[in-house]
């Protein structure tokens, strides 16, 4: 509400007193006969997204010393960022928790742990080529390789990753997954 009470501000309105309130706290809760008011954060990191986002320390904190570590949205333990540094195919298919793994195979870089973790290619055609590793008591990752049809300012092309559900069989499947198509659908006319 912060935002409509500021049309009031200096103006002797009778929403002064909210006014006020607004700027010298956080979230607060007024009721009958008591109110219930955080302070404000010291700290707050957000991606694009608006989502709660920092590698490199809590993305939120407040003055009292309570912080909220996040990549992507994605609240994570304190350090675990720090330890990304680090990390090792082993580690990520040896992580429990699904979340934190999925967060470290982002940071690590899908293309990296396919290379580093001995997958194997499935299948390839004019789409790209379909890889896959087992990750144990999880789902697989499987992944189509595509290169950009589009060549950079240099001449050179850009090889893309698409994560695509663990029942995609091809390529052409996997890519036209993306799209929202069936793969006898998948048919461009022309790719920029």
């Amino acid at each position: 509400d912060a935002p409509w009470l500021a049309a009031f501000d200096g103006a002797g309105h009778r929403l002064d007193g909210l006014a006020a309130v607004a700027r010298a706290a956080g979230w607060w809760w007024p009721y009958e006969r008591v109110a219930v008011l955080a302070e404000r954060p010291v700290e707050l990191h957000r991606d694009e997204a608006g989502r709660l986002d920092r590698a490199d320390g809590p993305a939120l904190a407040f003055p009292d010393g309570f912080a909220l570590h996040a990549w992507r949205g994605m609240p994570v333990p304190a350090g675990f960022l720090d330890d990304l540094a680090g990390i090792t195919p082993e580690r990520i298919r040896t992580e429990d928790n699904a979340e934190l793994r999925r967060v470290m195979l982002e940071h690590y870089g899908y293309d990296r742990y396919l290379a580093d973790s001995g997958a194997r290619p499935l299948h390839r055609d004019e789409t790209g080529v379909l890889w896959r590793i087992d990750l144990g008591d999880d789902e697989p990752v499987v992944m189509v390789e595509v290169v950009n049809s589009t060549p950079e300012p240099d001449g050179t092309s850009r090889v893309y990753w698409l994560r695509v559900p663990p029942a995609t069989r091809t390529a052409r499947e996997g890519v036209a997954w993306t799209f929202g198509v069936d793969p006898d659908s998948y048919r461009p006319e022309r790719e920029t």
